[in-house]
């Protein structure tokens, strides 16, 4: 009789254990997803899209690459494989943010506009494009603190960043000829008064409101603030 326990007993601990092992190995399948060889592109656009957020909330210092691979069920492995390293893919992510919005600039079609309406598209994108992204507001404001280092060593943002000027300088001179615009203006500072004043509409929004009492964020709020700042740019520029 002990022998017919003993038996089963042995049986049954084996069956449970290799229960377990199924168990275990399909926890690991279901933590560490699917794997993404058939589509390279979509992971490689799927772990930069969680990592600007991550790099966005953290900082580049606290963003962790445990976090980013679980959340895109990755591994830490096939992301270095993508960008090297923590700080490449860093610098992929502020890439890729710098990207979308010159990408979006360049979808406005301005050159059939006349050049007080090609600004005012413009200057109504950025203030649209800061409001709706402001994940891209954080990752600058990171760069910043870091002194544009990273910023500095990527050809990728320089050639982007020369489309913009590019574009605003065109719809300048237009203007210019047209005598819309008045002479003496520099395509960069036009760019910068553009890029100041709908930057710090998302950058400063907290404290602004909190000092004073003022919730700048609400949408009738934005509606006005957008609106002054297309005739803040026009008005600058005007003949």
């Amino acid at each position: 009789m002990y022998e017919l326990v003993s038996l089963v007993n042995n049986v049954e601990g084996k069956a449970f254990a290799r229960m377990e092992g199924k168990a275990a190995g399909s926890r690991r399948r279901i933590e560490n997803g699917p794997t993404r060889t058939q589509d390279p592109e979509g992971t490689r656009r799927n772990i930069l899209e969680i990592a600007s957020e991550e790099f966005a909330l953290n900082g580049l210092s606290g963003a962790r690459i445990d976090e980013i691979a679980a959340r895109t069920r990755s591994s830490k492995r096939m992301i270095y494989y993508y960008f090297g390293d923590k700080e490449g893919l860093y610098l992929a992510a502020l890439e890729n943010a710098y990207r979308r919005v010159r990408e979006g600039e360049s979808k406005l079609d301005t050159e059939g506009l006349p050049p007080v309406e090609a600004l005012r598209r413009l200057v109504e994108f950025t203030f649209d494009h800061h409001h709706e992204h402001e994940d891209f507001i954080r990752m600058v404001m990171i760069e910043n603190i870091h002194h544009g280092e990273y910023l500095a060593g990527s050809e990728v943002i320089r050639g982007l960043n020369v489309t913009a000027i590019d574009h605003i300088a065109r719809i300048y001179q237009r203007g210019l000829a047209e005598g819309v615009f008045r002479p003496g203006i520099d395509a960069i500072e036009l760019h910068w008064q553009v890029s100041a004043l709908c930057f710090f509409n998302v950058s400063n929004r907290a404290t602004f409101s909190k000092i004073f009492g003022r919730d700048t964020g609400a949408p009738e709020e934005q509606a006005r603030l957008r609106e002054n700042t297309v005739q803040m740019i026009l008005r600058f520029v005007a003949a």
